[in-house]
């Protein structure tokens, strides 16, 4: 059986040297005589998995001394609930809504406190960013809140918003380690590992250590507080162990293709040759507006039903496996992660353009 061109969303694909070099440790990782799978979360040989996969992330994305890395459980979804009980000490907080996720993240907000909607881009189905360069955030706002790619409606932020000196919280599941970031333009950045880095079942949150306190909302679960985890390094309760040893290969493997710098310079070659395509094609068109599209997460259209159908099953049966749109948009979508190899997406173009030519 060959491999496919997996253009999941998530789960996605991971590098192929990452799973050879875990099926090889599968058994005996490093002369313990057993899997990662098996090992105590307490035991020296897992400690040295942890930590190393911290100093590397660290490293890549150049993360300041005052600002802890935690590797959580319940996915970036579990964190829609863990801002508000942890941030929100006025119970006020602003929302840019622009997407499925920013959308549930600020619903879930609203249990917590007051969430203000200061902008969004659903009235044209989430196909755009808005201009957030002077949004009305409230005074008395603890936090503004951001999902910085849109997984689903392939809207990537460029520019950051002025949160006019309030901390910054950002989902960032899809587009994690695809280019460099700034982290002290955030207070909290965080993301489920499971489109860019790693397995389901591990988000890693990024959070200035200001904002970690013990005065969190009334009947917040100790473990939903960033506190208990930050004051124990990630070991409060057993991690997702076998998840973050895979997260800590893929910082490696990105520590060789050169960092972020190069992921980027990669990834925008990448993209291009899929949006160049469908910029001249006749059949195919993209959905989002020109300068907000992602690197990561390309929805197309034929503007039929039928033939978007046809497409989808078509390129399943020429090896191109999970094209088919999220059903809030309908037609198809290409995620095109870091692990994406650019052989996938010509190889893609290719397929469209002869689909194109015998359904013309």
């Amino acid at each position: 059986m060959s491999r496919v061109y997996n253009f999941s969303a998530g789960p996605a694909v991971l590098p192929e040297e990452v799973l050879k070099e875990a099926a090889d440790e599968m058994l005996d990782y490093r002369g313990t005589g057993m899997s990662v799978m098996e090992m105590s979360h307490r035991s020296k040989a897992y400690d040295t998995i942890i930590k190393e996969a911290e100093a590397d992330l660290r490293e890549l994305m150049n993360i300041p001394d005052n600002y802890k890395v935690l590797f959580l459980q319940g996915g970036a979804s579990q964190q829609f609930a863990m801002i508000p009980m942890n941030l929100m000490k006025n119970r006020v907080a602003d929302y840019i809504v622009t997407g499925q996720w920013a959308k549930k993240a600020y619903q879930e907000a609203c249990i917590y406190g007051k969430a203000n909607k200061i902008a969004s881009s659903e009235d044209q189905t989430f196909s755009y960013i808005p201009d957030c360069s002077d949004l009305p955030i409230s005074e008395d706002a603890d936090y503004v809140y951001i999902c910085e790619n849109n997984t689903i409606y392939g809207t990537k932020f460029k520019t950051l918003p002025n949160t006019k000196g309030k901390p910054l919280v950002a989902d960032v599941s899809s587009c994690f380690l695809s280019e460099p970031v700034d982290v002290t333009k955030y207070g909290v950045i965080y993301g489920g590992v499971q489109k860019n880095i790693g397995p389901a079942g591990v988000v890693i949150v990024i959070i200035r250590e200001d904002l970690i306190t013990e005065d969190v909302l009334p009947g917040t679960p100790t473990m939903l507080k960033y506190k208990i985890h930050a004051d124990n390094d990630s070991l409060y309760n057993t991690p997702p162990a076998y998840g973050i040893y895979i997260c800590g290969k893929v910082f490696k493997w990105l520590k060789k293709q050169g960092g972020l710098e190069a992921m980027k310079a990669y990834n925008e070659k990448k993209a291009a040759i899929l949006y160049d395509y469908l910029d001249q094609s006749k059949l195919f068109k993209g959905t989002v507006r020109k300068e907000d599209r992602s690197l990561m997460n390309v929805p197309f259209v034929t503007g039929n039903e039928e033939l978007d159908a046809k497409f989808v099953k078509e390129a399943k049966a020429a090896g191109f496996e999970n094209l088919k749109g999220h059903r809030t948009v309908g037609g198809m979508r290409a995620s095109i992660y870091n692990a994406m190899p650019m052989e996938g997406v010509e190889k893609l173009v290719e397929f469209m353009k002869k689909f194109e030519e015998e359904n013309a």
